[in-house]
């Protein structure tokens, strides 16, 4: 559950006094851990805000591949598409852990617009700082080589809860390996490429199947110096590999 007694937390998110808004118009639900809450093509109406847990917006491409263009953790939103009139959700929703929500419908958004329209206006915002994010991720998917989109996205994961430990170590396990796979857009291959690579220089080491980033500052200021491949057009495409990879972008 979100306890900031501020408006809006340093990272942007959506805040207590905009829950407790949002309480009086929303539906709020739990998800167990593996929940699929909607599916790609399915009529979408309003949107979700997370209350707690964490929630990935996967596409599927083929069985067991797919790519993760979001997570949603506490204070965020998605399946914003059905603020949109005959909107379609653009993505499977699953909860990744179990997960409590609160869910606006169309009908409800526009009386909480019309009666509660400051804090209307913050979910808004966070709606679109959302999408802002997105459009930052396509234009590292079609720039930035495998190697600096890895290190983009554990900055990311950084930041919601379940990643870093409170000395700034990021940890994952298997399945958060592969998570990590498909949000990069990467296959499992090349991602362990560039893993091996930063275990070699001493910014990484194994843990069981998962790895450990012990020094996140230090790798993130790879992507300014523009370590080893500078940022360069790069076509946006399937990238060959095993049946256990995840897709897209060229490396």
């Amino acid at each position: 559950m979100m306890t900031s007694g501020t408006r809006r937390d340093r990272a942007g998110r959506l805040g207590i006094v905009e829950y407790e808004a949002l309480a009086a118009y929303a539906a709020k639900a739990v998800w167990p851990a593996g929940f699929t809450i909607y599916q790609r093509g399915a009529t979408a109406d309003g949107v979700f805000v997370v209350l707690r847990g964490r929630i990935v917006l996967r596409s599927r491409v083929k069985a067991g591949r797919g790519f993760v263009p979001g997570l949603a953790g506490p204070g965020e939103t998605f399946g914003g598409e059905g603020l949109a009139p005959g909107a379609c959700y653009a993505t499977d929703a699953r909860a990744e852990e179990e997960s409590e929500t609160l869910h606006l419908s169309g009908t409800r958004f526009r009386a909480f617009a019309r009666e509660q329209p400051q804090h209307a206006l913050a979910v808004v915002g966070q709606v679109m700082h959302e999408h802002a994010l997105l459009l930052e991720k396509l234009r590292e998917l079609a720039t930035l080589s495998v190697e600096q989109r890895l290190v983009a996205t554990l900055t990311r994961l950084a930041q919601h809860h379940g990643f870093a430990d409170p000395g700034g170590r990021v940890s994952l396990d298997a399945s958060q390996y592969r998570l990590l796979c498909e949000m990069v857009g990467a296959t499992r291959e090349s991602v362990s490429i560039v893993v091996n690579r930063l275990i070699a220089d001493g910014l990484a080491e194994r843990q069981g199947a998962g790895f450990v980033i012990a020094s996140l500052p230090e790798l993130t200021g790879r992507i300014g110096l523009g370590w080893r491949d500078g940022e360069v057009p790069m076509p946006v495409g399937i990238e060959t590999g095993g049946a256990s990879s995840a897709p897209i972008a060229r490396n």
